[in-house]
């Protein structure tokens, strides 16, 4: 029996679109290498019911079994790149705006710096 979890009740509409796009696709896989599903089920080494979730985009199957599928048809490879650093946006985003911060800051405690020695030079002269 699949658990929902909270995650899993909060995936966005989108993501879940997208899950059942892989799920589709790897039906499309399956056919074309013409495996039938309960062959294709025992390869994997999952059930029947497991591999038909998986088709139909069930966010609850786990992502060894996912893994498995896609090694299945070579596309395994893929996976290490998912989630690299160097394609991650969101973090690239914020260094960048990090690294605008710190060069402000920079700039004005440099600015600070040499109005405090202008105004020393000036009370010494």
């Amino acid at each position: 029996m699949p658990r929902n979890t909270k995650a899993i009740q909060q995936l966005p509409p989108a993501t879940l679109g997208v899950l059942q796009k892989l799920g589709a696709d790897l039906a499309v896989a399956r056919l074309r290498r013409k495996e039938s599903l309960r062959t294709w089920a025992k390869r994997l080494g999952v059930s029947l019911s497991t591999l038909q979730r998986l088709e139909a985009g069930d966010a609850s199957v786990s992502i060894g079994v996912v893994a498995a599928a896609l090694w299945l048809i070579n596309r395994d490879g893929e996976l290490g790149h998912l989630a690299a650093p160097e394609h991650d946006q969101g973090a690239l985003d914020l260094n960048v705006r990090q690294a605008v911060e710190l060069g402000q800051a920079r700039a004005q405690a440099s600015a600070e710096a040499r109005l405090r020695a202008a105004a020393l030079t000036s009370e010494q002269g």
